[in-house]
């Protein structure tokens, strides 16, 4: 029988999976009705995004599985690579 991820990895060509990736920084900010959550893993130098309606405990120091997908955004006129991240779970 085929787990979330697997079915999730499937249907969606550009969703990537990761697991046991050590969290080095989690910032939690108010974005209107959202917390825009921002993680800095262990060793990539690009963030990982998600919104929720709530704050989370920090995942700083927790090792994580993470799925999502890779996304251009743009701040002040440069492109930044960010990952927009679809599944958080603790490892």
């Amino acid at each position: 029988m085929k787990s979330d991820v697997d079915k999730l990895l499937n249907n969606h060509r550009d969703l990537v999976h990761s697991e046991g990736v050590k969290v080095v920084s989690h910032t939690q900010r108010e974005d209107a009705d959202w917390i825009l959550h921002t993680l800095m893993l262990e060793g990539i130098d690009v963030p990982f995004k998600f919104k929720r309606q709530k704050k989370y405990k920090s995942l700083k120091g927790a090792k994580v599985n993470l799925t999502y997908y890779p996304a251009i955004e743009t701040v002040a006129g440069f492109e930044i690579e960010v990952m927009k991240v679809v599944r958080v779970k603790l490892y």
